[in-house]
């Protein structure tokens, strides 16, 4: 028996699930380099197999611009605590890792979790959908049960239906969407385009 206190592994996980930013900065600037950083994030599991991201994911760690949400009495928000997003600006991390048990991604788990809340908060948990998406998160993958995140979306929610379709459609047009206004996004020209 150890009495040196928590593991790296076990800091991480518990932060993630607690929401807890001072504990996961403190942890990450105890490493010494953005490489090991990125092993720790990309490797530590909890005994189900779920990666930070998974564990930060399902508990709503995200707070956007500093809010704390009305879910907070479930203890998953708590003041300005921004796990997630410290997670995500974390050099080398994978956003698509999958656990071991349901092969569901960071994006399953964050669509599960909004399912959970009352109707009137899926508008702000879908922040954490679409901070996933604009970290890279794939919306086409298909986890053990053969489902892609918007396959898990409630069907009354047409918004968050709407972001990840949009997501999975520019996923698949590689970044060259138009947008409402007609604008177009991404990569300009086109190869049948002559001078």
């Amino acid at each position: 028996m150890s009495d040196e206190g928590a593991t790296p592994r076990e800091l991480l996980l518990e932060s993630s699930r607690r929401n807890n930013t001072s504990l996961l900065t403190d942890l990450l600037s105890s490493l010494s380099s953005p490489e090991k950083i990125a092993h720790l994030l990309n490797t530590a599991t909890d005994g189900v197999g779920n990666y930070c991201l998974h564990v930060a994911a399902s508990y709503g760690s995200y707070v956007q611009d500093g809010v704390e949400r009305e879910w907070a009495w479930a203890n998953r928000w708590c003041g300005a605590d921004e796990v997630l997003d410290t997670l995500l600006d974390q050099e080398g991390l994978e956003v698509d890792p999958v656990d071991r048990l349901e092969k569901d991604t960071p994006l399953h788990k964050a669509v599960r979790f909004i399912n959970g809340l009352a109707k009137k908060e899926w508008e702000a948990g879908s922040s954490i959908v679409e901070l996933l998406l604009d970290a890279g998160a794939d919306p086409r993958i298909r986890n053990k049960a053969k489902l892609k995140p918007f396959e898990l979306v409630d069907p009354r929610n047409t918004e968050l239906r709407t972001v990840l379709q949009k997501a999975e459609f520019a996923t698949m047009a590689g970044g060259d969407v138009v947008d409402a206004d007609g604008e177009e996004e991404g990569p300009t020209g086109s190869a049948s385009d002559s001078e």
